[in-house]
């Protein structure tokens, strides 16, 4: 037999059998446990042939040649976009610019079941698509350009052969698809820009989220409570049965903590008629060592829902889970998991440098890892649903976000544009709605105030979450009217009574805006504009008519470098030890700008003492908890400028810049912090090519061009699209580029050049991408068999959930437990000659007072032995109570009459117990006593063990050093993972 110690508990696979289904899972390479269903999903956006305009063409058919089509990769646009949006002077409507079409064609092959359903699952397309297979027209999708859709396409394939699919999307202008007809200030992009998957299901199966107000899986948490750790979660389930004849289902949901244990199982059954639908509503607790999410420790949960038929798993689909509560409080603001936090944060547009809206999912999360890595915990979605892969990095990241649907400004007066822009809001929260970062829907317009109709809708889709009005001073009723929050754009005098919270949806940012916010706790937070430049026909921005760059606005560029002053929020919203001097150690420098959460910062130059100050005690910054400092430069000299934060009079952080010296040579740096660059065709890596001195500090003011070029499986995105993507300019001292993968994998060098400088080169390997998505995203289940045992005399308090065990003083008792296929449990004295006394309820106060307030106490030299017989080979897990009770009754208590004959609880007792198994030591636990254990936890010890499946495995409980009683209260045994 072998042991396991403790911290071994959560290592490893398990090496027994304990999901049915896992020898199917390993042929499909899923790991343990998860189980291996009818369905499957495809990526496809690789080998698609692309042919751009000719709307009226019909190259759905069969016949058509695309031979001399491009090959391109999804995400894509119709077009590579210049930083001057290709000099086009178009107005905020839009008329000209991308308002064309673009064919897309490709084959997939299905399988040869017949009776397998057959999807096509689309992201997004901009922004009317219309599908043909095989040549015949599939349908059309006309509501929007910024959620998901499907096509049904079981009837138009050719089972276990190729087909042709052929898209049309048609990015034309559409008076009846909000944001159109406009104005608008940003420009609405186009093409297949999100990906695309083949799904293929059995006819029994989960209906897609976004199909209607009930479908696909709702998670909700009815209950969460913070103070007492625990929560509610139902989950609503829908399942469709498109069989000739009606389906027995069962619906099985795991709740699985991040180390993939089970800890919750739900199981329900019910008859599903011939092409009917059936709602599964199955509800449940989490009341043992729950997690909390919210934006320091986002804990996630997956919940796993199976669909089996017959005991064999037709469906399955697992979603993430977090568990938060959150209210907006009208005095302390917004409130998450019972404490008042400021929501500070920016807006994001999902634009990017040449690519427009077809960013991949790598691109989406750095974003958000930017994001965290600044300090935000709250982001907005301007002005429209954004892509799944930005929820996903803001669950696992901690980071807010308040979604909304695709408007601007105008509304038109069309009912068809009213339908399509509440059916758009309802699919936005179909689609996201079970993502714990998503804390406010947009349920109104930008500048224009709550609209009713958004609102009843996204409240009748998810009644839980807030509804936020969007206004502006200079129009509408300045309050929340029928939202929840009075989410207003800051960016000047506003109207406001103080009757409830001020939210600013949008505002300016740095420091002093910040300090507004966190001084007032009505003002409960700040999300700015905007995150990053973004492109836009606005014609009042001072870069309209630039003939470089015409992107407007932005704390950060369109290639999301920082710009001045946004590193500042490190130092007010990070707890890590944090300094950044703003400016370079120029001649001409006349103050420098320093952000760092230390006490007092000190400069040396030269290695000399230099100047030392406080951080700015400007009114302005009142409510922060790091001001900015500001040090006025009026003797500056030339050389090395070291600046040291103090915390508590210690040294806490430094930093050190030097002047710089001419321009010497390039360094290539490639953002690959917390990513892989996926052979996928249309993955982007971000290179910055930077200008430094010979000492390696940045020359800032650079001018110039950087060349690049490129060996090995990539290109430089925009290379021969004559967007001026390369060579590109020098600004600030980088010069930025887009890597694009090919789909093959391998070594890829990066080459800079520039005139005068040292070139430079950087290299990546890029991986092989997992298109298999099922396989991508599965993770290990461990399904562990597990029994609650409660022990005491015949009067001991029945609980829920809980086996009794009784029995009679000073005898051997047994117990038959209905776990691995039935096992026998047993409790005696070690030797003939000890006292074992068995002890009913006696009212101690704590949160499983039931079970140590009774129990079994023995007293033998040899201790007490707990064995099992019968229990299968495997390695277990046992958790065992150890308490010394002491009674709480009073004459009001039925017990009273007992403590007149039950004289246990004043026996001595052991104030340490060895635990060994099979009479080797395994470890020690100190009992607790007493009869309040509201607040203070009772001793448990856990020991794994291991059984050979023959003989018995004995549990010895003993004194460590003298001859006093040994309590057991309750216990509870689990299968378990071996090392």
């Amino acid at each position: 037999m072998i042991l396991l110690k403790s911290k071994y508990l959560f290592i490893s696979l398990l090496l027994a059998l304990i999901l049915t289904g896992n020898i199917n899972a390993e042929n499909k390479k899923l790991p343990y446990g998860y189980p291996n269903s009818q369905r499957s999903k495809e990526c496809i956006n690789t080998n698609w042939r692309f042919h751009l305009g000719d709307p009226e063409a019909k190259f759905y058919e069969t016949s058509t040649n695309d031979s001399n089509w491009e090959m391109v990769s999804v995400p894509h646009t119709l077009k590579p976009t210049s930083l001057t949006l290709d000099l086009c002077e178009d107005s905020k409507e839009q008329p000209t610019f991308h308002r064309t079409v673009g064919w897309y064609r490709r084959d997939i092959k299905v399988s040869s079941n017949s009776d397998k359903k057959v999807f096509l699952e689309f992201e997004g397309a901009h922004q009317v698509t219309n599908l043909w297979v095989n040549g015949k027209h599939v349908g059309e999708f006309a509501v929007t350009g910024y959620t998901p859709f499907h096509f049904d396409i079981s009837n138009f394939v050719n089972r276990g052969a190729s087909n042709q699919i052929t898209l049309m999307v048609d990015n034309r202008r559409n008076k009846n698809i909000p944001p159109d007809p406009g104005p608008f200030d940003y420009v609405k992009f186009s093409g297949l820009y999100r990906d695309v998957y083949l799904v293929e299901t059995d006819k029994v199966h989960i209906t897609f989220n976004w199909e209607a107000l009930k479908a696909g899986i709702n998670i909700t948490t009815p209950t969460v409570d913070v103070v007492n750790k625990n929560a509610v979660i139902d989950i609503k389930t829908v399942v469709k049965n498109e069989n000739s004849n009606s389906r027995k289902c069962e619906v099985i949901q795991r709740i699985i903590n991040n180390e993939g244990i089970v800890v919750l199982k739900l199981k329900a059954e019910e008859t599903i008629e011939a092409g009917r639908e059936f709602e599964f509503n199955q509800i449940g607790s989490l009341e043992d060592d729950v997690q909390f999410w919210d934006v320091d420790n986002p804990y996630l949960y997956r919940v796993n829902t199976e669909v089996l038929i017959d005991g064999e798993s037709i469906d399955c689909l697992e979603n993430r889970l977090g568990i938060r509560s959150f209210r907006l409080d009208n005095e302390l603001g917004f409130i998450l998991n019972g404490k008042p936090i400021t929501l500070v944060g920016f807006n994001r547009h999902q634009h990017y440098a040449y690519l427009g809206d077809a960013l991949p999912n790598s691109l989406h999360k750095k974003d958000m890892l930017q994001f965290k890595q600044l300090g935000f915990n709250v982001m907005r979605t301007a002005h429209y649903p954004h892509d799944n892969a930005i929820m996903e990095a803001c669950d696992e990241l901690g980071i807010l976000v308040y979604e909304e649907a695709p408007t601007w400004t105008t509304m038109n007066a069309t009912e068809k544009w009213f339908d399509n822009l509440e059916l758009s809001a309802r699919m936005m929260v179909r689609n996201h709605r079970n993502h714990p970062s998503i804390v406010i829907w947009g349920a109104g317009i930008n500048h224009r105030g709550y609209v009713p109709q958004i609102h009843c809708a996204i409240k009748q889709e998810d009644p839980v979450r807030l509804t936020a009005s969007q206004g502006a001073r200079w129009t509408g009723w300045q309050a929340s009217g029928l939202t929840d929050i009075n989410a207003n754009m800051l960016y000047g005098p506003f109207i406001w009574d103080r009757s409830e919270p001020m939210f600013a949806m949008e505002g300016h940012h740095g420091p002093a805006t910040v300090a507004v916010h966190k001084r007032d706790p009505k003002m409960a937070g700040i999300i700015s504009w905007t995150a990053h430049a973004y492109y836009t026909f606005h014609p009042t921005h001072p870069k309209y008519k630039s003939m470089k760059d015409r992107t407007r606005s932005g704390a950060m560029t369109i290639f999301r470098q920082p710009k001045k002053g946004l590193l500042w929020y490190p130092s007010e919203m990070c707890e890590e030890p944090y300094l950044h001097i703003e400016e370079g150690w120029t001649p001409n420098v006349k103050e420098l700008n320093i952000y760092s959460n230390a006490d007092e910062i000190e400069l040396f130059l030269n290695g000399k003492s230099f100047m030392k100050q406080k951080p700015s005690s400007d009114t302005s910054y009142i409510g922060l908890d790091h001001p900015p400092y500001l040090f006025k430069i009026d003797n500056y000299k030339k050389g090395k400028l070291k600046a040291i934060g103090y915390k508590n009079g210690n040294e806490f952080v430094t930093q050190t810049i030097q002047t710089p010296l001419k321009p010497h040579h390039l360094n290539l740096v490639l953002d690959t912090l917390n990513r892989k660059f996926e052979a996928d065709g249309s993955d982007i890596l971000v290179a910055y090519a930077q200008v430094l001195d010979k000492n390696g500090t940045l020359v800032r003011d650079s001018v110039g061009e950087v060349e690049f070029s490129i060996s090995g499986p990539a290109k430089i995105y925009g290379d021969n699209a004559n967007i001026n993507a390369n060579p590109m300019f020098i600004e600030n001292g980088e010069a930025p580029v887009l890597i694009q993968a090919d789909t093959n994998t391998g070594k890829i060098t990066i080459s800079a050049k520039s005139k005068g400088l040292k070139t430079a080169k950087a290299t990546v390997i890029s991986t092989p991408k997992e298109n298999d998505m099922i396989i991508a995203n599965a993770q290990p289940i461990y399904d562990f068999e597990n029994i609650k045992v409660d022990l005491g005399a015949n009067d001991q308090l029945i609980q829920f959930g809980w086996t009794p065990w009784n029995s009679e003083d000073n005898k051997p008792s047994s117990k038959d437990l209905d776990i691995f296929g039935g096992i026998k449990a047993n409790i005696r004295t070690a030797s003939n000659n000890g006292v074992i006394r068995w002890l009913g309820e006696m009212n101690v106060i704590g949160k499983y007072g039931f079970t140590y307030g009774e129990g079994v106490m023995a007293i033998d030299e040899k201790g007490l032995e707990l064995s099992f017989t019968n229990i299968p080979k495997g390695t277990y897990k046992l958790n065992t109570i150890h308490h010394a009770p002491k009674t709480n009754s009073d004459l009001m208590d039925t017990n009273i009459d007992k403590l007149k004959s039950a004289r246990i609880t004043s026996m001595p007792y052991a104030n340490k117990i060895s635990i060994s198994v099979n009479n080797e030591l395994y470890s020690t636990v100190e009992p607790t006593n007493g009869k309040n254990m509201q607040f203070d936890r009772v001793a448990e010890s856990t020991t794994i063990f291991t059984s050979d499946g023959i003989n018995p495995v004995t549990i010895t409980f003993k004194d460590a050093e003298t001859n006093k009683g040994i309590w057991l209260n309750a216990f509870t045994l689990s299968s378990w993972k071996d090392k």
